[in-house]
């Protein structure tokens, strides 16, 4: 009550946060693995619906309790920003909540990243069952650019012939 602080604290759990990019590329996948598993298995229905009726689940189904984590970083994000608005200029804790505010958009940042490189992955893999699983051009280093249709112009005669591009 006499020197209240919150930004020294969150910077230095703020590094670890990095980790829940981890979690949030992964999350799409075991969402759809349990929701999968949820409606071909009677059994494990039972159990997480069983699990999910005690008190401690405060009402909420499993499916509420993994998006928790993906919901973290930005809630984090935005109380601190209300938190620097409401803190007065000359405040000791105003050096290191900013620093953590700095701190936790590189991790929500890293989450983000995380996202976009699983959504481009997932998108090259579509591409690779599109055109008949060629094992010779999977490749983790190839990135899908750009796609779609063309029109290419025959040299000798000049007719136009329908194409679609990977890129």
């Amino acid at each position: 009550s006499v020197n209240p602080r919150l930004g020294d604290i969150l910077q230095k759990l703020a590094p670890f946060l990095k980790m829940y990019g981890e979690y949030v590329k992964n999350f799409d996948r075991a969402m759809d693995i349990v929701n999968t598993c949820m409606q071909r298995s009677s059994p494990f229905k039972d159990v997480v619906q069983n699990i999910q009726r005690q008190e401690v689940c405060g009402n909420l189904t499993l499916q509420h309790h993994m998006l928790e984590p993906v919901q973290r970083i930005p809630r984090y994000e935005l109380l601190l920003k209300d938190y620097l608005k409401k803190l007065p200029e000359e405040s000791p804790d105003r050096k290191d909540a900013e620093k953590s505010l700095e701190l936790i958009s590189t991790a929500a940042n890293h989450s983000n990243a995380a996202i976009r490189k699983m959504e481009k992955m997932h998108k090259l893999l579509e591409v690779y069952e599109r055109l008949g699983g060629e094992e010779d051009i999977v490749n983790p280093a190839n990135e899908l650019i750009k796609e779609g249709h063309i029109q290419k112009l025959s040299a000798k005669n000049g007719t136009a012939q329908d194409r679609y591009l990977f890129l």
